[in-house]
């Protein structure tokens, strides 16, 4: 028999928690998006104001959270190296008092607590795939180890307050994930690539390209937290959550540059430091456990995630507001077409 639940998201205004906020409320439940709108966006909950079911509270991790609810999902954390290295000890922060203050609170209630971690806490990985015993290869002293050691502090905090205390937790590896709602200067691969492609601008390449990755669509990935969140208590250890389909990075540049019809030419910048060389999950656990496995190809999720960039470049140009993300003339039967032409405008 159903039950409505009151729901905690925090992140819940991000890319992806603005998707989970919409998958839960679809559902009957009750939700109260939590967020400190530093890389969340009132936009991507916009459609949700006025929704009975619906509430918004700002509010950052970092301080201790006054709520009750049934379940807290807790996806508050810059995820792009652009915005977690612009202020990497409050990323640590976030990650570590975060993490402290949502246990804190599912101890006090009783709560099932979800944690949003990342395939970075494998590091630069010397296995692949990476499978969830791989205990990873990360430099702590890098500019990634604010969120790479973060995430991997946050997770022993989990583990930790489960042994100690009780705490039902879920802990998802989340492997790279794109689609509508990104932000279109995260610096994110996806995003980069499709809004320098509709702008015409060169598509940066970093290294050589032969890099790899995996890209998971935010439909496939929203459907595989809710699976691990229901799934029964015995489910315990972290679980790989991605689409197992490897591309290395100049394929997918040269794939957006095919979908969009764009003339960008593909440059080459150095490599950074600590980029990982390969990224693939292996996801057997998630499909042995959960039920789950990823739907959506990455042209059939590219189409849809260059239709909304599509959409919103245009909007800035036709309200003369496009100074963050100017369209260059070069590209502007792009930004006007490339929707209409697919049947998405």
């Amino acid at each position: 028999m159903f039950r409505s639940k009151r729901i905690l998201v925090t992140g819940g205004a991000g890319f992806l928690g603005s998707f989970l906020c919409d998958s839960l409320l679809a559902d009957g439940h009750e939700v109260i998006c939590l967020d400190n709108f530093h890389t969340g966006s009132r936009t991507n909950v916009q459609h949700l104001h006025g929704h009975p079911r619906f509430e918004i509270m700002r509010h950052d991790v970092t301080v201790p959270i006054h709520a009750e609810v049934d379940e807290i999902f807790n996806l508050a954390c810059p995820a792009s190296p652009v915005h977690y290295q612009t202020d990497p000890v409050q990323t640590v922060k976030t990650n570590v008092h975060g993490a402290i203050n949502v246990l804190e609170l599912a101890r006090r209630l009783k709560a099932r607590i979800f944690q949003a971690s990342t395939s970075e806490v494998y590091g630069n990985p010397l296995v692949h795939p990476q499978v969830e015993s791989y205990a990873g290869n990360v430099n702590p002293i890098g500019h990634r180890a604010c969120y790479d050691e973060g995430k991997r502090c946050a997770e022993t905090l989990f583990f930790d307050y489960h042994r100690q205390y009780g705490v039902k937790i879920r802990v998802a590896r989340i492997f790279n994930t794109y689609g509508p709602r990104m932000l279109p200067d995260d610096g994110r691969v996806v995003s980069n690539f499709i809004v320098q492609a509709l702008r015409g601008d060169p598509i940066t390449i970093y290294g050589e390209g032969q890099q790899t990755r995996s890209f998971c669509f935010v439909d496939d990935l929203i459907r595989g937290f809710r699976a691990l969140m229901d799934a029964p208590d015995d489910v315990l250890l972290p679980i790989n959550l991605g689409n197992p389909s490897e591309f290395t990075i100049r394929q997918l540049a040269e794939l957006v540059i095919e979908m969009t019809g764009s003339r960008s030419r593909i440059v080459f910048n150095p490599l950074p430091q600590d980029d990982p060389q390969q990224r693939k999950p292996d996801i057997s656990r998630a499909a042995e456990q959960l039920g789950w496995q990823p739907a959506v190809s990455l042209r059939e999720g590219l189409t849809q995630t260059v239709a909304y960039f599509d959409q919103m470049l245009s909007q800035r140009v036709h309200s003369h507001v496009a100074a963050s993300v100017p369209v260059q003339n070069g590209a502007r039967m792009l930004v006007n077409g490339f929707a209409a032409s697919r049947g998405l405008a």
